[in-house]
């Protein structure tokens, strides 16, 4: 067998085709990289809050250890305590008790009240270097009802 020789008007083509190719591979690896990331920063988050807000519904006006009632820059410390892997100081933590029927003082953390945290975090996206640096915000919240 003999190798065919390109063409006069086809030299070349081939790095042109490879640099379409490059690009596009380039493109959805970066993107596969970001929904990772993403999918990662939720679920910490995710955990974050929900273990925040377990840090919450334990201590109540009711308990008996040293710590409580749990105040709102308490669990913020806490919640930002286990997102070691992020940038702490991005982590915005909101927490609210509900008033309802039966829940009296401000706040309301009596048992049987809810307690609700959020936690959001501003996650810095590489998806195409070309393009502005884009920010996508995360947040999550989780509810539960304080037992004592």
């Amino acid at each position: 067998m003999t190798a065919r020789r390109p063409r006069a008007g086809e030299r070349g083509n081939t790095l042109a085709e490879f640099a379409v190719v490059l690009t596009g591979a380039m493109l959805l690896l970066f993107g596969v990289i970001d929904f990772s990331r993403a999918a990662y920063t939720y679920h910490l988050l995710s955990n974050a809050a929900r273990l925040g807000t377990r840090y919450a519904i334990v201590r109540g006006s009711a308990c008996t250890f040293s710590g409580c009632p749990a105040s709102a820059s308490d669990i913020q410390t806490y919640v930002r305590g286990l997102a070691g892997e992020l940038n702490t100081s991005s982590i915005t933590v909101d927490t609210t008790w509900a008033t309802s029927t039966g829940c009296s003082g401000s706040p309301y953390q009596g048992p049987g009240c809810q307690v609700t945290v959020q936690v959001s975090y501003p996650l810095h996206l590489m998806v195409v270097p070309l393009m502005p640096a884009f920010t996508m915000t995360i947040s999550t919240s989780s509810s539960m009802i304080i037992s004592q």
